[in-house]
């Protein structure tokens, strides 16, 4: 009777042990998962900030749609001044500007066309999975809309927002530590994700890591 007790309690303890040790690693890992699986999803929507920047500035608006903003990226060009020669501080002194050295020769600026994909992303980068959520399962994608508003001073402005919310990116993660990170965020009244832009308001499309 006293082994077995003695069993029982030793048990007991390594089972205690290992709960204690469990609370303090469970944590630590969720803090090492979250921070690897943020700095990869903010890269990619920096990516598509980028890309959206670039779409704007030749259409005039943002798109709701990432298979139209990849299609942009692989197969659209966007303007590049080639600039050869510069004025000298002497010359700008002597009251030459830009204008009259171009019309003399003196320096050169011309207009090419690049590569909307070679202008803004490595080598390799793969676009056609801009889109999806990195680390979870399935080919889930961020949320993304475009649209206007009308600032208090009556102007309107074109915005886009692209956005993953805590609960999908961190899915498979210890959820107790999402819960309590998505009330933190919520009891500051923050979008509790990664959020780009915004629909609601012209942010200068600011990330809310920013």
């Amino acid at each position: 009777m006293k082994t077995v007790i003695q069993i029982v309690l030793i048990v007991a303890i390594i089972a205690l042990g290992y709960l204690c040790v469990e609370s303090i690693n469970k944590p630590i890992r969720f803090q090492e998962q979250h921070a690897l699986r943020e700095e990869a999803n903010v890269e990619k929507l920096i990516y598509t900030r980028n890309a959206q920047v670039a779409y704007k500035s030749v259409y005039n608006k943002y798109t709701g749609s990432f298979d139209t903003l990849i299609n942009f990226i692989l197969t659209d060009s966007l303007p590049l001044v080639k600039k050869e020669g510069s004025l000298t501080d002497s010359m700008l002194e002597a009251g030459m500007t830009e204008i009259k050295a171009l019309a003399l020769g003196i320096i050169k600026r011309d207009t090419i066309r690049v590569s909307v994909k070679d202008s803004l992303f490595p080598e390799n980068y793969p676009v056609d999975s801009l889109g999806f959520i990195p680390f979870i399962d399935g080919l889930e994608s961020y949320e993304m809309g475009a649209g206007v508003v009308i600032t208090g001073s009556g102007v309107k402005v074109q915005v886009f927002e692209a956005k993953v919310h805590n609960n999908i990116y961190l899915k498979g993660l210890e959820a107790q530590e999402v819960i309590n990170l998505n009330d933190k965020t919520q009891k500051l009244e923050r979008y509790p994700g990664l959020k780009v832009g915004s629909l609601e308001e012209a942010n200068n499309n600011a990330g809310n890591w920013e």
